[in-house]
């Protein structure tokens, strides 16, 4: 396990464990740790062994809380094209490995973000979600490019034009989680929710997800004419190989992640 001031990377076998490490602060994300977390995502992608990440929050109060106001984040060289919060997003969207978020706490504004480059995500029944920033005269441009096509349009504006929160079952209904847990249970249901993607094919999870991002912005013919290509690379992998083998002599699959 290593530890920064403001990021906690820890490995458990094969799952990397990436915790906001700044309570005091509601795990707001200031331009370090923002670095930090774009550091981590494009690590983690070129590791093979690595085939789960699970996103969380030092503390039992908060996943992430935002921006932090003070912290630079808003900072902009307009010189530059790129904010550093948005590449972040980029590298997250970009990981081929699969990211399960565990929402301990409140989940609000640039914490949306975070969550929303979740491909699933377990929430305690004690969370809260919200898009606030108009309340202090912002609005959540960056977080919107992912939001606006995750959750249903009206839910979407009413956040965004309201800033008011919605509950962890409000969260559940409109599929920005897939499960809530009561929070003394949130760790058991996210460690159930990460084994049922770790003993899977991390071959087929890597290219999959490799897929599903690259044919996100594509028509129906561009998707389809993408993905037949893909269906006929991965019977070539050992992966598939074991994996039909040992579907055939009934037995568990040995996977190499090759």
């Amino acid at each position: 396990m290593s530890e920064s001031e403001n990021l906690i990377t820890e490995r458990r076998g094969s799952v990397l464990r990436l915790t906001l490490n700044r309570p005091e602060k509601r795990n707001a994300v200031n331009d370090a740790l923002i670095l930090k977390l774009t550091e981590a995502f494009e690590t983690a992608s070129k590791d093979p062994d690595i085939r789960a990440i699970v996103l969380t929050g030092a503390g039992d109060k908060a996943f992430c809380s935002g921006a932090d106001l003070g912290g630079g984040v808003f900072d902009f060289d307009y010189s530059e094209p790129i904010s550093n919060y948005a590449n972040m997003l980029r590298a997250a969207r970009r990981s081929t490995v699969p990211v399960i978020g565990r929402i301990n706490g409140f989940c609000l504004a640039g914490g949306m973000g975070l969550l929303a480059v979740c491909d699933m995500a377990v929430a305690s029944s004690s969370a809260k979600f919200g898009l606030p920033e108009v309340k202090v005269g912002l609005f959540p441009m960056q977080v919107a490019a992912l939001l606006q096509s995750l959750i249903p349009a009206r839910t979407f504006a009413e956040m965004c034009y309201t800033g008011e929160m919605m509950s962890a079952e409000d969260a559940l209904a409109c599929n920005l989680v897939n499960y809530v847990a009561a929070p003394e249970e949130l760790d058991a249901k996210t460690d159930w929710l990460v084994e049922r993607v770790t003993s899977k094919s991390p071959t087929a999870i890597r290219r999959g997800k490799y897929a599903l991002s690259a044919t996100s912005g594509m028509s129906f013919e561009q998707a389809i004419s993408f993905l037949e290509s893909q269906i006929g690379l991965m019977p070539m992998t050992e992966d598939a190989k074991e994996g039909i083998t040992a579907f055939g002599e009934k037995r568990a699959p040995n996977w190499t992640g090759k």
